[in-house]
């Protein structure tokens, strides 16, 4: 198994924050949390502390709210040593040719320390924002064609290609990346599946329970299976681990007991409006909370419901003492995810409270 952090380019706090699926930056963030910007001292913090407790990576989201990933992970490869970024970004919004060359680039400066995280992109207003009036299964297209011509630049010979959305002749780059970046792709549309099963390494799903997991990864491994392929599966979840059950369960209570009801109202509008398969499931696992405790948010055991309610993607977080997050992650593993993308607020302090009391039971041999 291996284990990722998470980078909040649209800042931090102590209670529920960030933007993500139409949602503003700090979007359910009490006025009483002092707003951690997302300076570069900050973000160094977190990317050195997550080196220090053991990570393999760290994810960079993309969007409207969001610093550049390129930019601000570039940046980052000179305060740390090993850990590798995740870097998300939209095809469509540049050359593929010039995406390849980017990435051969980092590969070289950073000593071989990228991984790309392909965002087909679920929002129209968020595409039309940055130039891009395609349709959903249209940008999933794209995506194909888009990744084919990745792909082919980075094989050492020139690659031509013509398709509906790109038409190049020779694409290539200067010298072939060493090694060749992982991509990792999320999507639960039927238009999501096929490229998923012809390009990525990875797969990466939100946090739902585990019966829906395992539904995702049949669907995905069967059309990876058809094309002759294999693929690693992930989950991104945030997490809220304490040295007690009772202590874990009270601080989800304490970052529930700091969202203003009219948030989580705004948030529904907003994200009921999304074109994304995968918002709409985390949206139904809350559906019908109108008010109440934490433990009325938790789905399954240890599975929380309640970051869904004023963020978008990502909504669901493992809250537990450090041995029952453990065998969550086991759980999950056992159907066959092998990659755990993860976060919590604030994101520094969170880190260590993984990093320190669940990463070493996760790595011992009982529970691999």
């Amino acid at each position: 198994m291996k284990f990722h952090w998470f980078l909040p380019t649209a800042g931090d706090s102590r209670v529920l924050t960030g933007g993500g699926h139409g949602l503003r930056r700090g979007h359910g963030r009490s006025d009483a949390a002092p707003f951690r910007p997302p300076d570069i001292e900050y973000l160094a913090q977190i990317a050195r502390s997550a080196e220090q407790l053991g990570f393999e990576a760290v994810l960079t989201p993309t969007g409207t709210w969001c610093e550049d990933a390129w930019l601000v992970t570039a940046a980052l490869t000179r305060e740390t040593e090993r850990l590798k970024f995740l870097v998300a970004f939209r095809p469509g919004f540049m050359s593929p040719t010039l995406a390849a060359q980017m990435a051969a680039t980092y590969q070289r400066l950073s000593r071989g320390r990228l991984l790309l995280n392909v965002v087909t992109g679920g929002e129209t207003v968020e595409q039309a924002r940055f130039g891009d009036h395609l349709s959903k299964d249209e940008r999933y297209a794209r995506t194909d064609e888009f990744l084919s011509i990745v792909r082919g630049a980075w094989s050492g010979t020139p690659y031509d290609f013509d398709g509906k959305h790109y038409q190049v002749d020779g694409a290539m780059v200067s010298e072939v990346p060493d090694p060749v970046p992982e991509i990792y792709f999320g999507g639960s549309s039927q238009a999501a599946g096929p490229v998923a099963a012809k390009h990525v390494d990875v797969y990466l799903t939100w946090g739902e329970p585990p019966d829906q997991v395992a539904e995702k990864i049949k669907w995905i491994r069967e059309l990876a299976e058809e094309r002759g392929r294999k693929i690693r599966f992930g989950i991104r979840l945030h997490v809220i681990t304490r040295d007690t059950e009772r202590d874990a369960w009270a601080e989800a209570e304490r970052l529930l007991s700091a969202i203003d009801p009219a948030d989580i109202v705004s948030a529904r509008k907003l994200l009921g409006r999304s074109e994304s398969v995968g918002q709409k499931r985390m949206l139904e696992l809350h559906e019908g909370f109108a008010g109440g405790t934490a433990r009325d948010l938790e789905i399954y055991p240890n599975l929380w419901a309640g970051v869904g309610l004023v963020r978008g993607g990502a909504g669901t977080a493992l809250v537990g003492s450090h041995s029952q997050v453990a065998e969550r992650i086991e759980e999950y593993a056992a159907l066959g995810i092998e990659e755990f993308v993860l976060s919590g607020y604030p994101h520094l302090e969170e880190a260590y409270w993984f990093g320190e009391g669940v990463l070493p039971k996760v790595a011992a041999p009982a529970l691999r």
